[in-house]
């Protein structure tokens, strides 16, 4: 049985920067742009600290242990988003282990960061990912997740 609470700090730190660590070496797969240096898990975990002041952090949970985390914040969107639309949750981090895939944390990590933003009165919750991310594609959008802007890049 998975369940989902909120983070508790520092006990859950060290499984974090594991989830951390896991993320970038699987994004490192296809995007040649991630940093592998000893510094990065703990420049990360700093910079979702900073955001999730401004949010939560949840984590799964299996008898095994903690499986996966999410950070979720509150969001502002530029003044061409109409007013009622333009204050939102956001998700910035969110990963599962490998192992424990296809079991339904990350449906229960989403589900705790949607009932955040319920409850914090958001309308909307957005969610980014790679463009070469397929298994996160696909997973957001059988969670009713749909596509709203693409960033494109070109190396000058």
């Amino acid at each position: 049985m998975i369940t989902v609470r909120t983070a508790r700090l520092p006990e859950d730190k060290p499984a974090i920067l594991d989830f951390i660590w896991g993320l970038q070496r699987y994004e490192a797969g296809f995007e040649y742009d991630r940093r592998l240096d000893p510094a990065y898990g703990e420049d990360q975990f700093e910079a979702m600290m900073a955001e999730a002041e401004k949010g939560a952090i949840f984590v799964a949970e299996a008898e095994t242990g903690l499986i996966g985390w999410v950070v979720v914040i509150e969001s502002e969107s530029p003044a061409y988003v109409i007013a009622e639309e333009r204050r939102a949750a956001q998700i910035c981090e969110l990963y599962v282990e490998e192992g424990a895939r296809g079991q339904g944390a990350g449906k229960a990590l989403l589900a705790a960061c949607e009932d955040w933003g319920r409850a914090k009165g958001h309308k909307i919750i957005r969610i980014g990912h790679l463009a070469r991310n397929d298994l996160a594609a696909n997973i957001y959008e059988k969670a009713g997740y749909a596509p709203y802007t693409v960033a494109r890049r070109k190396t000058l």
